[in-house]
């Protein structure tokens, strides 16, 4: 299968999970994730009509980027955590930092921002499992992080996001894509420009949907599986 053939497929299952939901389709936007994949399979999601891309790492992405120079519409998020120390960068590259966890990396981004002379979007990373691989902050830290990111005047805090435990029966993530929802809810009156969830990826968005995402993060059902970089010709 292609990647294009790939991506009329995700396409049409997200549209049948929004109506399952009884949500209309322009409420949920379709992430592809690009990370560990060659510059070539982005070019080729773009020819294919895809604008939305999410990345791990800021070198992996840094040197992909100077062949996106004709992909005008691509919009990158960054996905993966990301250091303080290279927040610089990630501000340069990124339409959005999907991953701030702290005070300090929220505040060298919106420096960084106001560098670049730009108002960059971000989402909370909200770890709600116990597994040490996952990153975040935890439900009791999220309102203090919000209140010290409000006056940044760089930065937007326009949603959250987590990573549930990976399991083949999709229903495990629902509590987890529940959670989230009712901290976004919970903080909203305080925030009004936190109204994004992403949520889901390829074994578990339609779950995801049922439960308010508005971003499905889809990487193998599009790309096929990853390929490390040791692994790359």
């Amino acid at each position: 299968m292609t990647i294009e053939a790939n991506l009329a497929r995700v396409r049409e299952d997200v549209t049948v999970a929004c109506r399952r939901a009884n949500r209309p389709e322009s409420s949920v936007s379709l992430m592809a994730v690009s990370k560990v994949h060659p510059v070539e399979s982005l070019l080729e999601a773009y020819a294919a009509g895809q604008r939305l891309f999410g990345e791990n790492r800021v070198q992996e992405f840094a040197g992909k980027f100077p062949s996106l120079s004709a992909c005008t519409e691509g919009e990158y998020h960054l996905i993966g955590p990301l250091q303080s120390n290279k927040s610089s960068k990630a501000a340069e590259l990124f339409h959005s930092i999907d991953t701030v966890d702290s005070v300090k990396l929220a505040q060298r981004l919106d420096s960084a921002a106001a560098t670049l002379g730009k108002k960059l979007p971000i989402y909370i990373e909200v770890k709600l499992s116990h597994e040490d691989s996952k990153h975040g902050i935890s439900p009791e830290e999220l309102p203090a992080l919000l209140n010290a990111i409000a006056p940044l005047e760089n930065l937007t805090a326009v949603g959250l996001m987590t990573v549930p435990p990976w399991s083949e029966d999709a229903e495990t993530a629902r509590p987890y894509f529940r959670h989230l929802r009712e901290l976004r809810d919970a903080q909203q009156r305080l925030h009004p420009t936190l109204t994004r969830l992403s949520t889901g990826m390829s074994n578990d968005f339609a779950v995801a949907i049922e439960e308010g995402s508005t971003c499905v993060r889809i990487g193998t059902a599009i790309f096929g599986r990853r390929i490390s970089p040791d692994q790359q010709a």
